[in-house]
């Protein structure tokens, strides 16, 4: 079966608590999403808002290829006339060949929200459709509420559809809109409709009770063949059915069509782009698309999947442009660090101590609180360091750093240091706007004329992390430091009782790395 998606990541996804998506936002992912491969984008509620009027205008503009834009709104008010209801007005001059008419399907909705009849409700809903049609639209009709509706009075929520269906809807759209429904019912309510209505069904669960693409999968069995839902499972209150796990489970579990393998191939790509719009931090645990979603830790699972990585994951990663990620920790063992020698193209079996030496070496350090998940530079100097194949190329003398505060003007931070590169000694100062900022800008100073290369380099990152609450400041203190240079990004670790000397550590790992890879970029 071929199943259709209906991304609403621009007008169901914005309701999300802390999402603002600008206009240009709303065009970017726009084209994202049909890039991707995605039937229809619901970009809007043209009457609700001048952004959306205007996104309208503009996604005209947009070359789309694969997607067709959807405008949506809510049905006719009571009693009112279609050609001259302002709600329908906005919606036929949003200009899309394809519209969403959202009714309420609920007889306690129709009731105590909207506070009209039922037969009106059903009235308001067939003269929406109806005049939709007549114009040339096609139409999809989400019955709102429809399970806790059919749960509650069938028959009424029979009666919607079935007005939506003979005033000629071209997709019947069944909601969770609560997210209150269990994939059972699901199931079940959507066998039985199935049944009786043969116009296309299409789900819109909610994910209130962590269930909304567990429902979207049991519609799609009972013969949905349109999905809704948004990007990373964005949405009102607990969010929707996140599309990024829907898709790969239907076409790549469940075996239906809808979009191609190498479209699915970029999901993640897809889901990190979104994230960024919205200017959220990607959440890593998210399945399929996340950064930890086939990152391997426990010694026995990495031994495993360096035999056969099928042991412990549910798919090949680069089905849906993820990878696979062996993470080093005091759970590791020797196959954790023969996975990653390989990664770094070292040859570590050469001596077969090393495996060993390397292993306590890290457990050791993890105990006393370094932590190599997000700092591969420093575990692969470690291993490098510990089979004797590189060395530091430069040596700390002593550093000192003033901070000068005076009550009207802001703090002033001066570092001194003093390093030995060969058989020379360099003694420098630097300022910088903090403690590790005045070292680090001392520190690059004093070795600029001996490896120019490090000018390149920049410092992108610092994490710092206390490490025990029931110390005070005295407790000891993990420090990240991310640094690039424009082709390569690394993570580097350091961990003291003093701050100072812990970013220090860090700090001399993230240069370290650098240089070496400017060695090993020489023949």
């Amino acid at each position: 079966m071929r199943v259709d998606f209906y991304d609403t990541t621009l007008r169901d996804g914005a309701q999300s608590e802390d999402i603002a998506f600008s206009l240009t936002d709303k065009l970017r992912i726009t084209e994202k999403l049909d890039e991707f491969g995605i039937h229809y984008i619901e970009g809007g509620w043209p009457g609700s808002n001048p952004k959306d009027l205007q996104y309208f205008k503009e996604v005209k503009k947009l070359s789309l290829r694969n997607a067709r834009i959807v405008a949506f709104s809510s049905t006719v008010k009571a009693n009112a006339r279609p050609d001259t209801d302002p709600v329908m007005t906005a919606l036929l001059d949003a200009g899309t060949d394809a519209v969403a008419i959202v009714g309420k399907s609920w007889d306690l909705h129709v009731r105590d929200a909207l506070r009209v009849s039922l037969d009106t409700n059903l009235k308001m809903i067939g003269t929406t459709i109806a005049h939709l049609k007549k114009v040339g639209k096609t139409v999809f009709f989400d019955a709102e509420h429809f399970y806790d509706g059919y749960k509650r009075n069938a028959e009424y929520a029979l009666t919607v559809i079935r007005t939506a269906r003979d005033a000629g809807a071209d997709v019947i759209v069944l909601c969770d809109t609560n997210g209150g429904a269990m994939p059972f019912e699901i199931f079940d309510i959507t066998r039985a409709v199935g049944k009786e209505i043969k116009t296309k069904l299409g789900i819109h669960t909610h994910n209130d009770t962590e269930l909304g693409v567990a429902n979207s999968l049991m519609a799609v069995k009972a013969g949905c063949a349109l999905v809704q839902g948004t990007i990373n499972g964005y949405g009102e209150r607990c969010g929707n059915a996140n599309l990024c796990s829907i898709i790969p489970n239907v076409v790549l579990k469940m075996g239906h069509t809808g979009i191609e393998s190498e479209k699915i191939a970029r999901l993640r790509e897809l889901s990190l782009f979104v994230d960024e719009m919205a200017n959220f931090i990607p959440d890593k645990h998210r399945p399929y698309v996340g950064e930890s979603a086939f990152a391997h830790k426990g010694g026995i699972h990495v031994s495993a999947i360096r035999k056969n990585p099928e042991t412990y994951e549910h798919i090949r990663p680069g089905l849906v442009g993820n990878s696979q990620r062996v993470l080093i920790s005091d759970l590791s063992g020797e196959s954790s660090i023969r996975y990653k020698a390989k990664e770094f193209n070292i040859d570590i079996d050469r001596d077969p101590k090393i495996v060993k030496e390397v292993v306590k070496r890290i457990k050791d350090l993890e105990m006393g609180g370094y932590q190599f998940e997000g700092a591969e530079g420093s575990l692969e100097l470690l291993i490098k360091k510990k089979l004797g194949i590189h060395r530091s190329r430069f040596e700390l003398i002593g550093f000192r750093i003033i901070v000068e505060k005076k009550e009207t003007s802001q703090p002033v931070t001066e570092a001194t240091i003093l390093v030995r590169v060969g058989d020379r000694v360099e003694h420098t100062a630097a300022l910088g706007k903090g403690p590790v900022n005045a070292l680090d800008n001392a520190l690059r100073k004093a070795l600029h004329k001996f490896y120019p290369e490090l000018k390149k380099m920049d410092l992108v990152d610092y994490k710092v992390r206390v490490l025990s609450t029931g110390e005070g400041t005295g407790a000891p203190t993990r420090v990240l430091i991310e640094s690039s240079d424009g082709r390569h990004t690394w993570g580097t670790v350091g961990v003291s009782e003093n701050i100072i000397e812990a970013s220090w550590r860090a700090l001399v790992d993230s240069i370290d790395y650098k240089l070496l890879i400017e060695e090993e970029k020489k023949p």
